[in-house]
């Protein structure tokens, strides 16, 4: 990891957290970069201002960056998403320790791993299991999903059957565990796409359930 002082312009700002923004510059040495401001919000007088972060904002950065840079910027939000999707999932007062070691096996798994990319759309699905609509994985050779019923359908244009590129994205993730997370190949803009099928599945199966609003978060840093 080496300190470099760069020239940067402000692309976005995130509120994170109660205190702290994610922002994205366009750097000139280094291209794009995400950076979390930790207590900015807050900061006393004569700190770092909020004001430094606006949009298009001129500033020289002075930042650890290294081959891994935007990692724990990426766990951080990844880990701030899930925690709102399980908080609006999770509705159940009694007892599910197979979901709860579930959820923990997958946290240890984040923290020891370094390719994420594809972690917060396996383990929102395989989640499913526990919540009670996994996708009923027979009758696989139909090409299309439908998304209320949680099956195998053919095509017919109903708004929540899934079909063409979205089906075919979506299918990847079904059968793969923690071991082959990585093994599976999405572009930023697949990856995008499959994540918003997956909050439609969510909201379609669980009563009351909300977008997260750190969806934004998460996108832009995986942008």
């Amino acid at each position: 990891m080496a300190t470099i002082t760069t020239k940067a312009i402000v692309l976005s700002s995130l509120k994170y957290s109660d205190t702290s923004l994610i922002v994205k510059c366009y750097t000139e040495q280094e291209g794009i970069k995400s950076y979390i401001i930790k207590g900015v919000l807050k900061a006393k007088k004569g700190g770092i201002k909020v004001a430094y972060f606006q949009p298009l904002t001129q500033l020289i950065l002075v930042a650890n960056h290294s081959s891994k840079s935007s990692l724990n910027t990426l766990k951080e939000a990844v880990v701030l998403f899930m925690s709102e999707v399980f908080s609006n999932s999770i509705q159940e007062e009694e007892k599910n320790e197979d979901f709860y070691t579930y959820l923990e096996a997958g946290l240890i798994w984040l923290d020891a791993h370094d390719k994420i990319a594809n972690f917060h759309l396996f383990f929102l699905l395989n989640a499913t299991h526990f919540l009670g609509f996994y996708p009923n994985t027979t009758e696989t050779t139909l090409l299309g999903f439908d998304l209320l019923n949680g099956n195998f359908s053919e095509p017919t244009g109903d708004k929540n059957i899934i079909s063409g590129n979205e089906f075919y994205q979506f299918k990847k993730l079904l059968g793969i565990t923690f071991d082959t997370i990585e093994d599976v190949s999405f572009s930023k803009n697949e990856r995008q796409l499959v994540l918003q099928i997956i909050i439609r599945y969510f909201e379609l199966h669980l009563d009351g359930f909300r977008k997260p609003k750190s969806l934004q978060i998460l996108e832009a840093v995986f942008n």
